[in-house]
């Protein structure tokens, strides 16, 4: 990741945007490395993100940000810079299965994902010898019956504690409570077969076996109090025949899942996603 800004921006749609924008970089010696944009011309808005080359700049990254304010006060944008480079502090919630987990840590290895993984959470101890094996600190959380708002006091108390960004649920099977979900608003991704709403409960797959389905995949999302129901960040899809068994579906749908959360946090930590009410704007790369 070389050294800059990633600036996000959303505004009214007007005439003369864009050209703002860079004559504003280009006048403190910034370098435009990407300017993805996208005008909505249903509801009139814009948005955008930048990723800045700062290394010939003529102020001080500081007085680059705070002297934006001004042209962003007049196109009555909202906006947000990150000094680059950065790896975001994440934990990570699961309960028994371990792909979506194993898929953060390879990738994360691979330097693909800036993130800085403080802990992982469970409310089973299936994924704690995947975590130690990865040398990363395991907390397992009774949340069964009556302890399941304890339990959820101190996940929060974990998550403050150590300074957490971003909260992945990684087939967390736990519905989180409407306070968590909105302390942590935007700060929270979740993957989840995309049969809903058409096949809920237990045993999806064997559902969409029984009724043939030949489409399966995985959705990515941000979490709000409205269960499985936040912005959607990425969805991926496998097609299915006959011929597969519902051992088969699911381990397509886990593929699915894999992909899309991956993804899903990549566009996340890179800065490539902009909450626009119930749905997300999403710049991929």
């Amino acid at each position: 990741m070389r050294p800059g800004l990633i600036l996000k921006l959303s505004s009214p749609d007007h005439p003369g945007i864009v050209a703002k924008i860079a004559s504003y970089v280009a006048s403190h010696s910034g370098n435009l490395i990407e300017f993805s944009q996208f005008s909505d011309q249903l509801q009139k808005k814009f948005f955008a993100r930048l990723e800045i080359d700062t290394s010939n700049l003529n102020v001080d990254i500081e007085d680059f940000k705070s002297g934006f304010g001004t042209l962003g006060r007049s196109l009555q944008a909202t906006w947000h810079f990150r000094v680059l480079p950065y790896k975001m502090k994440t934990a990570v919630l699961v309960t028994k299965t371990d792909h979506c987990l194993n898929e953060i840590l390879w990738r994360t290895g691979l330097n693909e994902l800036p993130i800085e993984i403080t802990s992982i959470i469970g409310n089973r101890g299936n994924c704690r010898q995947i975590a130690e094996q990865a040398g990363l600190p395991f907390h397992e959380i009774d949340m069964d019956g009556d302890k399941r708002e304890a339990g959820f006091q101190q996940i929060r108390s974990l998550l403050v504690k150590q300074n957490v960004e971003l909260i992945v649920l990684a087939r967390f099977m736990q519905i989180l409570p409407d306070a968590f979900c909105q302390e942590f608003s935007g700060r929270i991704i979740n993957i989840h077969h995309s049969f809903l709403p058409a096949f809920i409960g237990a045993n999806p797959y064997k559902q969409a076996h029984v009724r043939g389905v030949k489409l399966i995949g995985a959705t990515c999302h941000y979490v709000t109090a409205d269960l499985d129901a936040g912005p959607i960040i990425e969805q991926e899809v496998d097609r299915v025949s006959h011929f597969h068994s519902p051992s088969d579906l699911s381990r397509l749908g886990r593929h699915c899942e894999r992909i899309a959360l991956a993804k899903g946090i990549r566009y996340h930590v890179h800065d490539r996603t902009i909450i626009d009410g119930h749905r997300a704007i999403v710049f991929p790369d």
